[in-house]
């Protein structure tokens, strides 16, 4: 199907671009169709249930250190330039978008018009322009969907040009290597050259929209899922990858609102997105059941192994990458909400898989220490996950995202802060990681025990008036939940040597109080004062 697929859609529309091979553009093609496209093309192939099957190559996840912002006079003084928010002159995006308008003139062209931000008057209409019908299927399943009947009226404000096997030159370009992925504010585009990774496509938009939402439309843009009960009553889960959000998330009790980014308006919150993109690894029908059942005709896995000689996944397999993924449209999930939007939240939870084996199961936040906790963003990864890493490794991102924040990170932390105390919501940190000690000597936290003091919580159940302390951190901690053994609620006590716990959780307070010198300046003596105490 070459354009106009659509009769109401002009030919013209598409020559904007300078793309000499307007007969060979394919434009908004259904799922089926791109799947087959892939397929034909030897780009991807079927797995046992119907799902699409992809390995996106070189790159099996972000490449923070080749993404860049084109610095000029509405970016210079708003951007937070830092190692994650990299300028590139304006000379140079020019080169890389004529490059990759010279490479695409002679190739099949995918086009997938869609949207973000499900609260309508935040809506921003997104073009996906692509060499590969699997970015333009990863389109369909993430950004929201506009209706058949709305397509010839449809005016693109930001347009998304992927040429993934284009390969720059880096000194000719301005950047670090042959792939690189810029944003433009002025010219509302995002260029990705040389990575077949999906997840740059959906990232750049959120990028996106966490400089234009809160600068222009005063809503906060948070790294958070969300879901809500038959009330109405909403939660957000706040977390980086791995903590669990998505998993939280899917609560078969709930109806999902989304599982990675949200807008926070005065009247409540929205998804930006029409999808879920959910890790695979170690993924089970038993344990997460929505996400295993959403993967079948129209779902995109990546860079996950077959059983040999079957075409059935085998999700423990890492051989490729721990970061094997599955996008899918969000009404996969049989209770997700719509349209994706619900009212202001009553609970916010702060997910960190502690691979120190430290922090308590859970813990409920004084307003100062969540602030704190927001803008520490706080995980750690297990040994093993990287070369020469033997030893937890803590991980510090400021507001749960730090990589793809524009803004500085005072910005949304302030605007949180303002929220969570004109509507008083209560805040909670999760540890989802290890407890008994740490990773190689504890256990981690069973998701039954998670899923269940998370219910406590939503359903008014947990008991906090009997309460006690958590040493060096100071939380305040339920010494009684049903279905929890009580010594697993303090982790002091589930491990063997109580000594070595103490001056093993004053070692983890001192990269807290480290890491959060970079953000001293302009905080507020109440919130420095919510951190650990040694």
């Amino acid at each position: 199907m070459t354009i106009p697929a659509n009769p109401l859609v002009p030919r013209e529309k598409f020559l904007q671009f300078g793309l000499r091979n307007s007969d060979r553009i394919h434009y908004q093609q259904s799922p089926a169709q791109l799947a087959a496209a892939a397929v034909e093309r030897g780009e991807a192939v079927y797995n046992d249930q119907g799902a699409l099957v992809i390995q996106t190559g070189e790159f099996t996840g972000r490449s923070p250190k080749d993404k860049f912002i084109v610095l000029d006079d509405e970016t210079e003084n708003t951007v937070d330039w830092n190692g994650f928010n990299q300028p590139l002159a304006p000379e140079f995006f020019d080169i890389i978008f004529r490059k990759i308008n010279t490479y695409l003139e002679n190739k099949d062209i995918w086009i997938r018009d869609s949207y973000a931000c499900a609260d309508d008057p935040f809506r921003v209409n997104i073009r996906v322009i692509a060499e590969k019908p699997t970015d333009a299927l990863f389109a369909y399943n993430m950004f929201l969907r506009p209706s058949e009947e709305t397509l010839g009226e449809f005016k693109p404000q930001w347009q998304v040009i992927v040429a993934s096997g284009l390969k720059l030159d880096a000194c000719e370009c301005g950047i670090r290597q042959h792939n690189a992925s810029v944003i433009s504010f002025k010219h509302k585009m995002i260029l990705i050259a040389g990575s077949g990774y999906t997840g740059e496509i959906k990232k750049g938009i959120f990028t996106v929209l966490n400089y234009i939402l809160p600068l222009e439309k005063n809503v906060l843009s948070m790294h958070c899922s969300a879901n809500k009960d038959s009330e109405g009553t909403t939660a957000l889960f706040f977390g980086l990858s791995g903590t669990g959000k998505t998993t939280l998330s899917a609560d078969p009790n709930r109806m999902l609102i989304g599982d990675d980014e949200h807008g926070w308006t005065n009247d409540g919150v929205f998804n930006f997105e029409g999808g879920c993109y959910a890790k695979c690894y170690q993924l089970s029908e038993e344990k997460e059941p929505q996400i295993f059942q959403a993967i079948k005709p129209g779902a995109l896995v990546e860079n996950i192994q077959f059983f040999p000689g079957t075409d059935r996944i085998n999700f423990d397999d890492s051989s490729i990458t721990e970061n094997t993924r599955v996008s899918y449209p969000i009404d996969y999930i049989s209770n997700a909400a719509n349209p994706s939007v619900g009212n202001n939240p009553k609970h916010i939870f702060f997910l960190t898989c502690d691979a120190y084996g430290i922090l308590p199961p859970i813990s409920r936040l004084t307003p100062e220490q969540a602030m704190y906790q927001f803008i520490s963003g706080y995980t750690a990864k297990v040994a093993g996950t990287e070369a020469g890493v033997t030893e937890p490794k803590a991980t510090f991102s400021a507001c749960f995202g730090a990589p793809f924040l524009p803004l500085h990170p005072g910005k949304y932390a302030e605007m949180l802060g303002e929220k969570m105390r004109s509507q008083d919501v209560r805040v909670w940190l999760i540890n989802t990681g290890w407890t008994g000690g740490p990773y190689g000597v504890g256990s981690r936290i069973k998701l039954g025990y998670t899923r269940a003091l998370i219910s406590a919580v939503l359903e008014e159940k947990l008991d906090m008036e009997n309460s006690e302390l958590f040493p060096v951190f100071n939380f305040r901690i339920p010494k009684h939940c049903e279905g929890i053994p009580d010594n697993l609620l303090n982790p002091v006590k589930t491990w063997a040597d109580q000594n070595n716990f103490i001056g093993k959780a004053e070692d983890l307070a001192r990269l807290f109080i480290e890491n959060f010198k970079k953000y001293a300046d302009g905080i507020s003596s109440e919130i420095k004062a919510a951190a650990p105490a040694i």
